[in-house]
């Protein structure tokens, strides 16, 4: 089976790489061997050592049951808790610019005929008719 290889900013997958020790530094505190982890995640001991890694092709999924096997499951839940720039955004009460609505030609047209200076009308006042 062919594996996708996902392409990640440098920052991005810093960040995974740093998760992924993390979780191994807290099933190596814990004393557990990573067949103990795979086994009770209900994941393949391969795809715990990618975890480890930091491996992007990992489902999210996989990196919930470890954590929850490591009693670590609520810090999930702590990813997007504090959104300082969303904050900042909703409190600045930006709006989402809207365009304009078109303006139908033919009423483009009969608001021309209505105002008094334009060249149409200063032709018929005039008097001069082809």
């Amino acid at each position: 089976m062919k594996t996708r290889n996902n392409i990640l900013l440098p920052r991005t997958q810093k960040t995974l790489t740093i998760l992924g020790e993390n979780i191994r530094l807290a099933r190596l505190r814990r004393r557990y061997s990573m067949e103990q982890v795979s086994e009770r995640a209900d994941i393949s001991r391969p795809t715990l050592h990618s975890i480890e890694r930091g491996n992007s092709n990992v489902t999210i999924g996989a990196y919930v049951k470890v954590l929850a096997v490591l009693g670590l499951e609520q810090d999930i839940t702590h990813v997007a808790k504090d959104d300082t720039l969303g904050r900042k955004i909703q409190d600045a009460g930006l709006i989402i610019k809207e365009r304009a609505p078109k303006i139908n030609v033919g009423a483009k047209a009969k608001i021309e005929d209505k105002n008094p200076g334009t060249a149409t009308n200063d032709y018929q006042d005039n008097g001069i008719r082809e």
